[in-house]
C-alpha cells in the first residue's frame, strides 16, 4: 500500500506527464461532440446513404494522404531538435520549407481528386452522380493547405489551448449544421456542406494562429531564414519521403476500410461498417490527443538524452491509455448491445441511439475494439522511432503488413464478408504495432547503454 502511494506521488510530481495530460485535456473536450454527430447522420441518411457518405469523405481524404508528406512529423522532428538546441533560424527554415512543400502537394492532390472523382463515384458509391459531391468536398484539401505544418508549429510552442478552441468552435458549428439538417430531414449534400465548413475551420485557423506565433517563436524575420540552414537535403528528403510512403501504406491498409467494403460488397454494408468505426472511435477519442501532445515531448527528451524521463513518460501514458481502453472495451462487451440498439424511454417518448437497421454493425464493433485497442494503448509506437530518426523501419513494417492485409482482403472479403475485413484489420494492428514497439524499446535501451559507456570512458 505504501509503495503504491509513493508511486502515485511520483506520478503527481512528474511535470512532463502533467504537461502531456493537461495539453491532451485541452484537445479532448472539443473531440467529444463528433461522437454524437455520427448518430444523427446515420439516422438521417440510413445505412446505404451513410456508406456513400463514408466513401466520399474517405476517398477525398485518401487522395490527400497520397500526396501528403506528413510535414507535421518533419517539423516536429527537425524544428523541434533545433529549438531544443536554441538554433531558431534553422528551425524557421524547416518550417518555411515544410509549409511550401505542403501547399504545393495540397494543390496537386486537389487537381488529382477532380480528375479521379468520376471513377471514385462509380467504384465506391455505385452512382456516377456522386462525382460532383466528391469534387465539392475536395475543397477541404485546399482549406487545409498548410494545416500539418501550422499544427506542428502550435505544438512546438505548446499552444494547445488555441488548438482546443479552434476544435471546439468547429465542432459546435458543424454540430449545429448537422442538427439543422437532421431537423429538416435534409440529404447528403447538407451533411457534406457541414463537414466541409468544419474542415475549412480546422484547416485555416491553425495557419492564422501559426502566422501569429511564428514571429514570437523564431523572430519577426523568420520567413527570411535561408534554405541553406536546412538539414542535409538527402536526409530531409529521405525522411519526408519515408513518412509519405508510410502514410500511403496506412491509407491502403488502415484508412480505406469503407472503400474496400463498398467496392467488394455494397454501400449498405459499408454503412454498417462506418457505424461500427464511429462507435469504436469513442474508444480512440480520449487517447488521440495524447498522440499529438506526446510526440513533441518524446522528441525533446530524446534530443536532450533524458532516458529516465522518457521511460517514465512512456510507462505512465501507457498505463493511462490501458486503463481507459480496458474500461471502454469491457463496457462495450457487457452493455454495448442494449445501450446502442435497445429502446430507451425519456419524458414519455421511446427512442434508440441507433436504428435496428444497424444491428449488423455490433459484431464488427467487438472485433474492432480488439484491433484498435492495441494501437490505442501503445499509441507512442511510431513517435519513438521518428524521434530516433528511424522512419525506414516503420516503413518496412508497414509495407509488409499492408501487403499481406491487402492480398488477404482481395482474396477473402468478397466471399467471407465484412466480418473478415474487421478481423484482418485487427490482425494488421496487432502484428505491426508489436514490431514497432519492440524496435523502439531496443533503441531506447541501446542509446541509454551507449551513454552510460561514454560517461565511464570520460571518467577514466
Amino acid at each position: 500500500m505504501r509503495a503504491w502511494a509513493l508511486n502515485l506521488g511520483a506520478w503527481k510530481q512528474d511535470r512532463l506527464l502533467q504537461r502531456v495530460v493537461r495539453n491532451s485535456s485541452y484537445l479532448l473536450a472539443s473531440n467529444a461532440i463528433s461522437a454524437v454527430l455520427s448518430i444523427l447522420t446515420a439516422s438521417l441518411l440510413g445505412a446505404s446513404g451513410f456508406g456513400v457518405l463514408g466513401a466520399i469523405t474517405d476517398f477525398t481524404a485518401n487522395i490527400n494522404r497520397l500526396f501528403s508528406f506528413r510535414m507535421g512529423d518533419v517539423v516536429i522532428k527537425y524544428a523541434g531538435e533545433f529549438q531544443v538546441r536554441g538554433e531558431k533560424p534553422r528551425a524557421a527554415a524547416v518550417v518555411k520549407a515544410a509549409a511550401l512543400t505542403e501547399a504545393a502537394s495540397s494543390v496537386l492532390a486537389f487537381l488529382v481528386l477532380l480528375a479521379l472523382a468520376p471513377l471514385g463515384a462509380r467504384l465506391f458509391t455505385e452512382d456516377i452522380q456522386m462525382a460532383p459531391l466528391i469534387g465539392l468536398y475536395g475543397l477541404s484539401i485546399l482549406a487545409n493547405i498548410t494545416a500539418e505544418t501550422s499544427t506542428a508549429v502550435l505544438q512546438l510552442g505548446n499552444h494547445y489551448r488555441s488548438q482546443a478552441l479552434v476544435n471546439l468552435v468547429q465542432s459546435l458549428i458543424t454540430a449545429g449544421l448537422i442538427v439543422y439538417a437532421y431537423l429538416n430531414q435534409a440529404g447528403i449534400l447538407a451533411i457534406l456542406m457541414a463537414y466541409l465548413v468544419g474542415k475549412a475551420i480546422l484547416g485555416l485557423s491553425p495557419m492564422v494562429l501559426a502566422l501569429y506565433w511564428l514571429p514570437r517563436m523564431y523572430g519577426p524575420n523568420w520567413w527570411k531564414a535561408p534554405f541553406s540552414l536546412l538539414p542535409p537535403r538527402r536526409e530531409l528528403v529521405s525522411y519526408a519521403t519515408s513518412t509519405n510512403l508510410h502514410g500511403t501504406l496506412n491509407m491502403i491498409g488502415r484508412d480505406s476500410e469503407i472503400l474496400w467494403i463498398n467496392l467488394f460488397l455494397s454501400p449498405t454494408v459499408g454503412g454498417y461498417y462506418k457505424v461500427a468505426k464511429a462507435i469504436v472511435n469513442v474508444l480512440v477519442m480520449p487517447i488521440q490527443p495524447f498522440i499529438t501532445t506526446t510526440f513533441p515531448e518524446i522528441t525533446r527528451t530524446i534530443a536532450a538524452r533524458e532516458w529516465e524521463r522518457l521511460k517514465n513518460l512512456l510507462k505512465r501514458v501507457t498505463a493511462l491509455s490501458a486503463a481507459w481502453t480496458g474500461a471502454v472495451a469491457l463496457g462495450l462487451l457487457l452493455f454495448g448491445l442494449p445501450v446502442l440498439f435497445g429502446e430507451w424511454s425519456l419524458f414519455g417518448r421511446t427512442f434508440s441511439l441507433y436504428d435496428l437497421e444497424y444491428l449488423p454493425a455490433y459484431p464488427v464493433i467487438l472485433i474492432l475494439v480488439l484491433g484498435y485497442g492495441v494501437p490505442n494503448i501503445l499509441f507512442w509506437n511510431r513517435s519513438v522511432l521518428l524521434a530516433f530518426g528511424l522512419p525506414e523501419y516503420a516503413l518496412k513494417v508497414g509495407f509488409w503488413t499492408t501487403l499481406a492485409k491487402t492480398i488477404l482482403t482481395i482474396l477473402l472479403v468478397p466471399a467471407s464478408g465484412y466480418l473478415m475485413e474487421a478481423g484482418l484489420l485487427a490482425a494488421y494492428f496487432i502484428v505491426s504495432i508489436a514490431l514497432l514497439v519492440w524496435r523502439g524499446l531496443v533503441e531506447i535501451r541501446r542509446s541509454e547503454k551507449a551513454e552510460k559507456q561514454d560517461l565511464k570512458t570520460v571518467r577514466v
